[in-house]
């Protein structure tokens, strides 16, 4: 805690009008600093002057001088005492970045997958402990002893290559040469891969970004790629999406749709319980 206390001298209360104010002198009192305890500059008052004002009425009455000390209380946190106290910043994690530079600079690599004919360089142990597929495939019990080179089916090479960048860097890569059509493609193929590979977190940052991308013509076909890979989220989305006044019509008419009906007819239990759900609140 600190204390200011400004201390000036008062003239008589009978002193004529006119009387001079002393100048102000600050004095200090800091409760964590026993040295810090007084005035803040020396000052002093020379017994002649003393004796002139005593002859003139001045501040000196009856040889009693009279002091005035208006007390100001500075309160301080304990954060404003340390304020002084050295600080080391601390960065944030930068762990994935180390195990993209792995899977870049292909260093202590021990796999290699082969997709549509073009080849990926990898570390099983970083693969097991992101994906649990993984995991059985190399470590488990049915796991082939010398596993080197492993063939992946049915999946373009660009969306494994994704997948490895999402392993290896946890967020899915640049895509910025992709648009439209082109682009929602790509994200039900990597929905699919994430799905074939239990990346939970993966699969979920796809169907963020499809939700984001619905529409009339691919919201039926979106249904039942979310209903066939167990895509709550998505699912119910989707049935949001058709279920309003609006849209109903316009999705009914699409390619989509019918295709809907013909591969997850029992989506339309669902889909027709929401739309009624949302006709008894209007």
């Amino acid at each position: 805690m600190q204390m200011m206390f400004p201390i000036q001298m008062r003239g008589s209360r009978t002193a004529l009008e006119g009387v001079p104010e002393s100048e102000g002198l600050n004095g200090l009192f800091k409760s964590c600093d026993a040295t810090r305890y007084g005035l803040q500059k020396p000052a002093g008052v020379p017994r002649a002057l003393l004796e002139v004002w005593r002859n003139l009425g001045w501040y000196l009455v009856n040889d009693r001088l009279r002091i005035q000390c208006e007390l100001t209380v500075i309160r301080e946190s304990l954060l404003f005492e340390n304020i002084g106290e050295p600080e080391i910043e601390v960065p944030p994690c930068d762990m994935m970045e180390h195990f993209g530079n792995l899977l870049k600079e292909k260093k202590g690599v021990d796999v290699t997958f082969r997709v549509g004919g073009k080849d990926f360089e990898a570390h099983k142990i970083v693969l097991a402990a992101r994906s649990p597929v993984f995991m059985a495939e190399f470590f488990g019990q049915m796991r082939e002893s010398g596993t080197c080179c492993v063939t992946v089916e049915d999946m373009q090479p660009e969306v494994f290559g994704a997948l490895l960048h999402f392993i290896y860097n946890d967020p899915l890569p640049d895509m910025g040469d992709l648009e439209g059509n082109d682009y929602r493609e790509m994200m039900s193929h990597l929905l699919v891969a994430a799905d074939r590979y239990a990346l939970d977190r993966m699969k979920l940052v796809c169907q963020s970004i499809i939700c984001k991308s619905l529409d009339v013509e691919t919201v039926a076909t979106t249904l039942a790629l979310a209903d066939q890979h167990n895509c709550d989220k998505l699912r119910a989305a989707c049935i949001e999406f058709i279920a309003s006044s609006k849209n109903m019509d316009a999705v009914a008419v699409t390619q989509g749709y019918a295709d809907l009906k013909r591969m997850c007819p029992f989506v339309f239990i669902d889909l027709f319980e929401r739309k009624s759900k949302l006709a008894k609140h209007r």
